[in-house]
């Protein structure tokens, strides 16, 4: 059985996406997932990027494209009121759920993610983050010490297994990002033997041809 280690933050369209798509795209094959949010905004900092939510024709092109996903997919699908938005109230909602040291589980995080995707409402609104707090976590604090510190330690552990953006999907030592991975993964699963061919290693050959300043 493969372990599969999956990155995310509820700010991401995509993250959102590829949760829903994952059962179909590996079924047929014996594998377990943790689900591990994580800070988006700290991977683009700590990498020097902005979102693709910062860059205004990216962004216009990152919801059709999402939309067009979703369709295509059958996946449930209406934009918060605001996006880009603040996860963070929701992510350490997710690991409050968890309890000290633990990683939420696939309900957790699916109730979290259609709050923001699948509502239309504002995915950050205090109200709606209390409401979904009693149902999920009553009686507990998300924004304790120990959530924020399982938050930021899996945070760096993404970047530290050089995750630069999310979904990050990592199964052994390879690291699968995007919606659009899911069929590669698979074809890793289906034990293809182009990973363990020259091409995979080849990439990281490359040279930098030029870099560009002020960066």
């Amino acid at each position: 059985m493969k372990q599969i280690i999956f990155y995310f933050d509820f700010i991401s369209p995509y993250a959102y996406l590829a949760f829903e798509r994952l059962p179909q795209a590996l079924m047929g094959h014996s594998y377990s997932v943790s689900y591990r949010p994580v800070l988006f905004a700290a991977m683009l900092k700590h990498y020097g990027q902005l979102g693709p939510a910062e860059i205004e024709p990216k962004r216009l092109w990152t919801y059709r494209q999402c939309l067009w996903l979703a369709q295509q997919q059958g996946t449930p699908f209406v934009f918060p009121q605001n996006h880009p938005f603040n996860p963070l109230a929701l992510l350490r909602l997710a690991y409050a759920c968890a309890g000290e040291g633990a990683l939420p589980n696939r309900y957790v995080c699916e109730t979290i993610f259609r709050h923001a995707w699948a509502t239309g409402q504002d995915a950050a609104d205090t109200q709606g983050i209390a409401s979904l707090s009693k149902v999920l976590a009553p009686g507990l604090t998300p924004s304790g010490d120990a959530v924020k510190a399982q938050l930021k330690a899996q945070t760096d552990a993404a970047i530290a297994q050089q995750c630069f953006g999310v979904p990050s999907l990592v199964v052994d030592d390879k690291v699968f990002w995007g919606q659009d991975a899911l069929p590669m993964l698979r074809d890793y699963l289906d034990r293809s033997p182009w990973f363990e061919g020259p091409s995979w290693q080849s990439a990281a050959a490359v040279g930098a041809g030029t870099v560009r300043r002020g960066r």
